[in-house]
Formats: structure tokens, C-alpha cells, sequence
């Protein structure tokens, strides 16, 4: 293939132009505006999991962010990055750009317009505004070490990359010389948005290692068929994933039953960490109390006195004011328990049998729904490997890691966006201080 040499050499390159990449941009920019920076995505429209995200509607972050709504290589180390742009900075951030966000259930944050569309157009018009230049359609191939005509290694002035791109319907390979460098291509997930794992071999060629990737907040398909009948319910749970040799996880929120298995935020949020102990090879279960708050002496106590207050009402009915009536029918049917015997006429191993399912109904998990339907990716480039007071690699000087390539992922709610905003902003001010 033929390739042509550009004459520009840019300041910073940043491959990738979603949430984290448009963020370094703009906070680069801003914090020294002569600074010449180059977009580069090979998408021919930029930004497509930020117009997914919410339903369409972006979920831009969440009232309270801890590092403990994080997992990956080092939470001291997320400590750190999303403490430089904390909420109420973000916040302020997206009011500057003309975005104004109102608060939704469990602290999510949301842009007033309910539109995602509003997120996108005012990141790329404040790229613009401060002039940085967005390459659309520009699929970047390779990333190597530039040298002085001498042969010799760049000078910190000069660039030290050659970032090698083909452009869609082109057929010559362009290089775009380039001082430093920033990999914010994402992970594997929702690849129909041009998340296809590319910039993990980008790392790697540069010196980098991966923590072994896995679909992170993503539906998960079950074994057998008692999930089938219950297609569309939607009820509170506590799940509690419990891998072998390893501390129970236990997460609770909503859980919807679908035609393949389970979803919704508890189960999304329970994902990554079936998936992780599968690709370590350890066995892993996952079990659903559907009492959540609720143990085998409160739940019994709860029983016992309804017996007390409705002697003859039916099993069935008075089960239907815990739970859901389709999900009460199914756990009597597989339990094989009468539901039309007058609760005063349950006997002692019955009752016990039914609080045991209540307590710990386990979910015969099979596999997730993969990639194509993960919203973020769990693993990626470790922390240890990268200065988190600037984003920089230790491994490779000059070069710069942001947002989803990074072994780091936050729980379903907007925690990913401000890890995106965060890891933008120190990298930012870092490289504008070139």
C-alpha cells in the first residue's frame, strides 16, 4: 500500500472520539489554547455510544461517585483520577458547554433535554470551538516511533510518534506525525459503535500487557426453561455472586426476566464478576434473594405473622403481595408446593421450603449476552503500567491511555461516563503542559 507523508506535526493525537477522547480534547484546549491537536476515529460519525447510552437519553454520571462503584486494577489509583474532576466540577463542566443536568432515580444525572443528541453536539461544537481537529472516517493501523533525519530519537519538541491511518475509500495509507500520543479507542463493547478492541494491539505493540477482557453490564442467559413464562417481570432483588475461593458479592436493585435469561441493573452490574471467574476457570454461582433486606429469621418472623393476621387466605394470594403474581406461580410449580392451602394449614416444612427459595433462588447462569450487548468492557491496559497524576505510560513516554481502555469499570448508572470525564480532564491539563 502506498503511503503518504502529511508536513503537519501535531501536538497531541488522540485516536478515538468518544466520551473520553473529545473530553481530553476539550480540556487540553482549553487549559492552553495555541496547542495543535488532532482527533483521529474511524468512525465516519463520531460519538455513537454516547447517542446509545440511557436509552438515547446519556446517563452523564451520578450524584455520588466512589471508587468503590469501580472495579479493576488498583481503586487508590481510581481514587486519584476521579478525584481531579470530582461530580459538582462535571456538573459545571456540561452547564458551560449549555448542558444542564437534572437528577433521575438512584442519583443518576441526566441532560434536562432527555436527549443524548444534546451531550454529543455540545462536546463536538466545543472541539470546534477550540480548535481542534476532528478526522472522521481516518481508522488509525499503527503507531510507531518517530526518528530525526539523522536517525537519531526525537528531542521532547519534536515528535516523538508516527501514527499511521488509512482513510475510508482512500487506497494510500497516510502518517500524521504526532509529540504525544493519547489511545482512547474504548474496549470491545457494543462493537456496531466501533468499539472492536483495536487499541489494546496499539498498547501492546508499544510495550503495554492486558488484563484478559470480559463483557461487563451485560444481560445474562440461563440454563432451562423457568425464566421463559416470566418474560417482561420486573422485581427487586438481592444477587449474590459467589466464585469459588472467593468473597461473595452481593448486589442489590431491580432484575428483569426475559426470554433468554435475566437482565436489568443488578444483574448487569453482577455480570462482570461471573464472567471474570469463568474466564479464570473457577466455578461461580450466582443466587437471587427475592426478600431483598430480608433473612431466614425476618423473612420467617414476616410469615408467621401474616398466618397470625389471615388464617385462610390461600399460599398464592398472600404471596402475591411479596412478589410478583407470574413469579409466585412459577416458584410454586417448580417447588411443587399448593398454592390454594390456607396459609394456617401450611405445615413447618413447607413453609421453611418456600422461605429457603424466597432466600437464595439460584440462577442457572450459561453465558452472558457477549459483546454485542455489553456496555462496557471489564479489563484492559493496568493501571500499575500508567501515571495516574497524567495519564501517562511508564512503559512508553509520550503516550497516554483515557476512558475504557483502562482496566477499570464502574457499576450501571453513569459511573462510566465520569471515569470517561475524569481520565479526560488529568490528561488534558497534563498534555497542555507540553
Amino acid at each position: 500500500m502506498a503511503i503518504d507523508q502529511v508536513d503537519v506535526t501535531y501536538d497531541v493525537a488522540i485516536i478515538g472520539a468518544g466520551a473520553a477522547g473529545l473530553a481530553t480534547a476539550i480540556f487540553a484546549a482549553r487549559a492552553r489554547p495555541r496547542l495543535r491537536i488532532a482527533l483521529l476515529d474511524g468512525a465516519a460519525k463520531p460519538g455513537a455510544k454516547i447517542l446509545v447510552a440511557g436509552g438515547g437519553r446519556c446517563n452523564v454520571t451520578n450524584r455520588c461517585v466512589r471508587p468503590a462503584d469501580f472495579n479493576g486494577s488498583s481503586r487508590n489509583a481510581i481514587k486519584k483520577v476521579l478525584a481531579a474532576l470530582p461530580v459538582p466540577k462535571t456538573i459545571a463542566w456540561f452547564a458551560e458547554m449549555g448542558v444542564t443536568l437534572h437528577e433521575e432515580e438512584h442519583g443518576k444525572l441526566f441532560p434536562d433535554s432527555n436527549q443524548a443528541r444534546t451531550v454529543l453536539d455540545a462536546l463536538l461544537a466545543e472541539v470546534r470551538r477550540h480548535g481542534a481537529k476532528l478526522l472522521t472516517a481516518h481508522r488509525v493501523t499503527a503507531i510507531g516511533p518517530a526518528t530525526t533525519s539523522g536517525g537519531a530519537s526525537p528531542t521532547a519538541d519534536e515528535a516523538r510518534f508516527h501514527v499511521h491511518v488509512r482513510v475510508e475509500g482512500g487506497d494510500a495509507e497516510t502518517v500524521i506525525r504526532a509529540r504525544r500520543v493519547v489511545l482512547a479507542t474504548g474496549g470491545m463493547s457494543l462493537p456496531k459503535t466501533g468499539s472492536d478492541g483495536a487499541g489494546y494491539e496499539l498498547a501492546r505493540r508499544l510495550g503495554h500487557s492486558l488484563v484478559p477482557t470480559v463483557p461487563a453490564l451485560v444481560p445474562l442467559v440461563l440454563d432451562g426453561d423457568f425464566h421463559a413464562g416470566l418474560s417482561g417481570v420486573a422485581q427487586d432483588v438481592e444477587l449474590t455472586v459467589t466464585p469459588e475461593g472467593g468473597k461473595p458479592v452481593r448486589i442489590a436493585g431491580a432484575l428483569l426476566w426475559t426470554h433468554f435469561g435475566v437482565s436489568g441493573p443488578a444483574v448487569l452490574d453482577a455480570s462482570r464478576h461471573w464472567l471474570r471467574a469463568r474466564q479464570e476457570r473457577r466455578p461461580c454461582t450466582i443466587t437471587a434473594n427475592l426478600l431483598p433486606g430480608d433473612n431466614a429469621a425476618s423473612a420467617e418472623a414476616k410469615l408467621l405473622d401474616l398466618v397470625a393476621r389471615q388464617p385462610r387466605t390461600i399460599l398464592r394470594n398472600a404471596m402475591s403481595a411479596w412478589l410478583p403474581a407470574r413469579v409466585v406461580d412459577a416458584l410454586l410449580a417448580r417447588l411443587r408446593i399448593d398454592g390454594r392451602v390456607p396459609l394456617a394449614h401450611l405445615s413447618k416444612d413447607v413453609r421453611r421450603r418456600w422461605l429457603g427459595a424466597l432466600l437464595a433462588w439460584p440462577l442457572p447462569v450459561r453465558d452472558s449476552r457477549g459483546y454485542v450487548h455489553a456496555e462496557v468492557t471489564a479489563g484492559g491496559i493496568p493501571l500499575d503500567e500508567v501515571d495516574t497524576a497524567t495519564m501517562q505510560s511508564k512503559r512508553c513516554p509520550g503516550l497516554y491511555f483515557v476512558g475504557e481502555i483502562l482496566d477499570v469499570d464502574g457499576r450501571i448508572g453513569g459511573f462510566n461516563f465520569q471515569w470517561a470525564w475524569s481520565s479526560g480532564y488529568v490528561a488534558g491539563h497534563a498534555l497542555a503542559r507540553l
